[in-house]
Formats: C-alpha cells, sequence, structure tokens
C-alpha cells in the first residue's frame, strides 16, 4: 500500500497560506456541529519516527474549542496496567458522545513497536489484529468517527531528519540510538506496517495514508481528510451541515484566538 504513495508531493507557501484560514473556520464549525449532535470521534495517528506527528497534531488543534477534545500521548504501558486486558488503558480514553479523542500513537503500538521489540508473544499480537478490529467495530456500531493517519517518509527522509534534529543543540536531545537502529531496520518496520495495513483496513475505520515528507503537504491533508468524515458523519444522521463561511486571507485569527481574545 505504502509503495503507491507520491512522496513528492508539496504544498507551496503560498497555496497553504490561501488555504489554511478556511481549513480552520471549517473544523471549528464542525466540532462544534458534532457536539450539538452527540457525534464521538476518534483521532489515531501512526507513522515514522520523525515524520510529524506531534507537529501535525498541535497545528489540528489549533482552532478547536478545547474543551471539547482530549489528547492522549501514548507511551508503553504501566506495571498494574500490564496486569489487565491489553485495550483496558485504551477503553478509559475513550471520549464521551460529542467530544473528540486524538491519540498521538495509540493501540496499533500492539502490532508494531510491542511486536518489532519483542515485548510480547507472537501469538499475542498476532491475536491482537482481531481485538484491534472488534474494538473500532464496537465503537463505530456506537456512532463513533473513526479517523486513522499514517504518516508515511522514506528511509532516507528519516534519517536526514535525525542528522538535522542532532546537529542542533536545542533539539539533539530527541536522538537517541534506538532511533538509529529503528531507521538502520527501516525494511523490517516496513514489512509489520503493510501488514497492519492490510489487517486492519475496515469500512468503518479506513486508513487514510499520508505523504509526510512536505509539511505543508501533510497537514492540510489531515485538515481536510477530518473535515470530510465530520462532514460524513453529520449527514448520514440527517443533520444540514453548518454554512460554510467566507475567510479573507489573512483578515481573521483562528476561532480559538479570538474566543481568548474576548476574555
Amino acid at each position: 500500500m505504502l509503495e503507491k504513495l507520491d512522496l513528492s508531493r508539496k504544498l507551496s507557501k503560498a497555496q497553504y497560506k490561501l488555504r489554511l484560514p478556511a481549513l480552520h473556520e471549517r473544523l471549528y464549525q464542525l466540532q462544534k456541529a458534532c457536539w450539538t449532535a452527540r457525534i464521538p470521534s476518534i483521532l489515531a495517528f501512526e507513522g515514522w519516527d520523525t515524520a510529524g506527528k506531534g507537529t501535525t497534531i498541535a497545528a489540528l488543534t489549533q482552532p478547536l474549542e478545547p474543551r471539547g477534545f482530549r489528547l492522549h500521548h501514548i507511551v508503553a504501558p504501566r506495571t498494574f496496567e500490564t496486569q489487565l486486558p491489553w485495550l483496558w488503558r485504551f477503553w478509559q480514553k475513550i471520549p464521551n458522545y460529542g467530544e473528540m479523542a486524538i491519540f498521538d500513537r495509540s493501540w496499533y503500538g500492539r502490532v508494531l513497536v510491542e511486536r518489532l521489540e519483542k515485548l510480547v508473544p507472537k501469538a499475542e499480537w498476532q491475536r491482537a489484529f482481531r481485538d484491534i478490529v472488534s474494538l473500532e467495530r464496537t465503537l463505530a456500531d456506537d456512532g463513533y468517527v473513526i479517523i486513522k493517519f499514517f504518516l508515511h517518509i522514506s528511509k532516507k527522509e528519516q534519517a536526514k531528519r535525525l542528522k538535522s534534529l542532532e546537529k542542533d543543540p536545542l533539539t539533539a536531545w530527541h536522538v537517541e540510538r534506538e532511533d538509529w537502529e529503528r531507521n538502520r531496520r527501516y525494511d523490517e518496520h516496513l514489512e509489520a506496517i503493510e501488514e497492519m495495513l492490510e489487517h486492519t483496513e475496515t469500512e468503518w475505520g479506513p486508513w487514510t495514508l499520508v505523504e509526510s515528507t512536505d509539511r505543508r503537504w501533510r497537514r492540510t491533508r489531515v485538515f481536510e481528510t477530518v473535515i470530510e468524515r465530520l462532514e460524513n458523519a453529520l449527514t448520514r444522521r440527517g443533520i444540514p451541515l453548518p454554512e460554510r463561511k467566507a475567510v479573507e486571507r489573512g483578515a481573521r485569527k483562528s476561532p480559538a484566538v479570538r474566543r481568548g481574545a474576548r476574555k
């Protein structure tokens, strides 16, 4: 699946600045509409190290009403969490109706990092494919909008970014020996990712594969995908979409900034 992506795709700075205000405004409108309609959504971000998950999430949350979403940065399970069913810790983070949950990495760690680092037996990560599909099907049947992103870059681009981070004293601490080891094992990781995509691509939880070499293309692609999926969710429930507002380029700030200015 990933070999079909054109990693050279990019968006000029002028095009990005022209489109961004309307994307901000539309996402904010849809967040409010889904809150009113009690439509919950889950955004799961997966991707290569240095592919831009953190900065993309930061850009995406800028126009959102902060009381309407929660951001979860997923790390290794704590000791007591390993004594419970493995999906338990994710169920604790499922949003209320009308709210949005954004996952910086997610339950897919079981079939990626935990698999590749041999942190769980083969039988467990293989069974996790079924568990994940069942989890997402259960949530979708209950009205949740599930939006999954995989941010893709090449091995060469990843190495270039790691070197760039290492050269800057302010960012060098981000790079550890394990990062270079994962770059060295890029092809092994790629095989696991392709298997993950194959086993978990469903009608109710489709993957959006994002060409992530260019940050402006990446962010725009994510914004447009979230907007489209939320609009589809409202339409399926027979709820009229909020009227699009004309946004003059450079003439207004994001809704979140405007709200702060009024306080």
